[in-house]
């Protein structure tokens, strides 16, 4: 009988771990869901060209970005406007291909670099 008290016992406290373990997961995931709500920045679209290399469209308030993101750092490449940008489901962008926007942001880097000097 003092088995069978125990095992209950057990059950009981195993069964309000999981209960906890529910409600405190569903709080964590609000929580967190609100930290990571921001109406001013949004990544629009990325793309990976490398295992850890990836451009990004990015939009911050009402501009929007190209951003190319390494490992260990973020570049800007482009900025582009909002009506260039496409978006519908299929992920592309109205009237640029990629490799034209690559290109776009060849230029522009070289451009900076000219000025640095």
């Amino acid at each position: 009988m003092e088995r069978i008290i125990q095992l209950f016992t057990v059950l009981i406290i195993f069964i309000f771990v999981l209960f906890i373990t529910f409600f405190t997961t569903k709080w964590v995931a609000g929580f967190a869901k609100k930290q990571t709500y921001n109406k001013n920045i949004e990544v629009v679209e990325s793309y990976r060209i490398a295992p850890s290399k990836f451009i990004a469209i990015v939009r911050t308030g009402s501009k929007y970005l190209v951003l190319g993101i390494g490992k260990d750092e973020i570049s800007m490449l482009s900025e582009l406007d909002g009506e260039s940008i496409d978006f519908s489901n299929d992920s592309s962008l109205q009237g640029l291909d990629f490799s034209n926007l690559i290109e776009k942001a060849k230029e522009r880097l070289g451009k900076n670099k000219d000025n640095d000097h």
